[in-house]
């Protein structure tokens, strides 16, 4: 039973992953990519490690420590990454509509809105 159970979280999170993939590939600009392939692979990773957890009952507390991990650093680099781009004008999609970072950086500055 335990070895079912395992297997549904590592193809739950095979799917997750594969999105993560398909995201990178279809989204229109790097901030979008960044985001898809940040979010749909954090959750697909946790789900192969709880399903890993499942097959191997005595690696549970080296695979929490990894989601852990997995949960810590994956949104620290997605932001660190979009925050670079944003640095050097990576252009954004025609389709977006708010640049907050734009808005905020004017605030600190003092410029008005062109």
């Amino acid at each position: 039973m335990f070895e079912l159970i395992g297997s549904v979280f590592i193809l739950a999170g095979a799917v997750f992953l594969f999105s993560a993939g398909l995201g990178i590939l279809r989204m229109p600009d790097a901030y979008t990519r960044i985001q898809a392939g940040t979010k749909a692979s954090t959750l697909g990773n946790m789900l192969v490690l709880i399903g890993l957890a499942f097959y191997h009952p005595n690696w549970t507390f080296r695979l929490i420590l990894l989601i852990y991990f997995v949960l810590v650093t994956n949104p620290v680099s997605s932001h660190a990454l979009s925050r670079a781009a944003w640095l050097i004008r990576t252009p954004m999609t025609s389709s977006a509509v708010v640049d907050a970072l734009a808005d905020e950086d004017r605030r600190t500055t003092g410029e008005t809105e062109p």
